[in-house]
């Protein structure tokens, strides 16, 4: 099938591109790698009367450190993030995320912005921006405003942006120190999305106790998950008395929302879901303690 007939705007400003927004209404829809949306239009699943397209806004594509943290613009291509030695020494949870991302023509053309507005609970990177509480710059014609991904994601395909504002930017903490990191998922095939997956980030200090970690789950859940009472309970103890297995458990013990489908049932996905935590918290903590200061 073709997708049915729209206007095409090509921006080359961010100003520009959410004033089409602000005027066209919700007729528009914003196209970034178009990797979701180009499939679901040429099948006539979704239907728009304009696309605004951000691939020719030069200053959402730059990856540049601010104030501790690491900016990614919204259009840099997943591929950019996979070569991008800034993006590993940074943030290396995004680095390990990237190539999990369906194949290399997809990433050449899928963008960071892209797959986190379009926020499918199974994807890698709304995990990452979950586990390491990134922030959310977001534009619209009434201006700038910024949303943490705890309350950024709201449901499955859903997000905190309104009809008319743009996804600019995501801010990715820097951590430092003896910190390791590590993402584990199970797809049938490589490429596939995830059954289930995990993503781990550990820092350690004296005597290898956790000084803090940040546990995120995607394929669990209509949203990208934390496992919070397994980072809680880890906090401040040796690595040596914590049982992985017993951590994804606990990470998965107060999930209440684990979808059941053509992959598995929920307590499959919850068995797979902690065994990838333990996975990733192992390989993590490994990292963190050949690391130096």
């Amino acid at each position: 099938m073709k997708a049915a007939p729209f206007d095409y705007h090509a921006p080359t400003t961010l100003e520009e591109a959410v004033g089409l927004l602000g005027e066209l209404g919700d007729g528009a829809k914003v196209l970034a790698g178009g990797q979701s949306l180009i499939p679901m239009l040429a099948l006539r699943l979704a239907f728009f009367d304009h696309l605004v397209d951000l691939g020719r806004i030069d200053s959402l594509q730059a990856i540049e450190r601010v104030d501790g943290s690491l900016r990614v613009g919204a259009a840099v291509r997943q591929s950019a993030i996979e070569r991008s030695a800034d993006v590993a020494t940074a943030v290396p949870l995004l680095s390990l995320a990237t190539p999990l991302i369906g194949h290399f023509q997809i990433r050449n053309r899928g963008t960071l912005g892209g797959s986190i507005a379009h926020a499918d609970p199974a994807a890698e990177y709304p995990a990452v921006a979950r586990a390491l509480d990134a922030e959310m710059e977001i534009a619209s014609p009434r201006g700038a405003r910024s949303v943490p991904a705890e309350e950024f994601f709201a449901a499955t395909f859903m997000t905190d942006l309104a009809d008319d504002e743009v996804l600019a930017a995501v801010r990715f903490p820097v951590w430092e120190g003896r910190c390791g990191f590590a993402v584990e998922e199970l797809a049938r095939r490589h490429g596939d999305f995830a059954i289930a997956g995990a993503t781990v980030a550990v820092e350690l200090g004296d005597g290898d106790t956790v000084r803090r970690c940040a546990i995120g789950m995607f394929g669990v859940g209509s949203v990208p998950e934390r496992g919070s009472a397994a980072e809680e309970g880890a906090a401040g103890t040796a690595v040596g008395d914590l049982d992985p297995r017993q951590l994804g458990e606990l990470a998965t013990s107060t999930l209440d929302h684990i979808p059941t489908d053509a992959h598995g049932p929920a307590e499959y996905r919850r068995h797979v879901a902690g065994v990838m935590v333990a996975r990733a918290w192992e390989r993590a903590v490994q990292e963190a303690r050949d690391a130096r200061d």
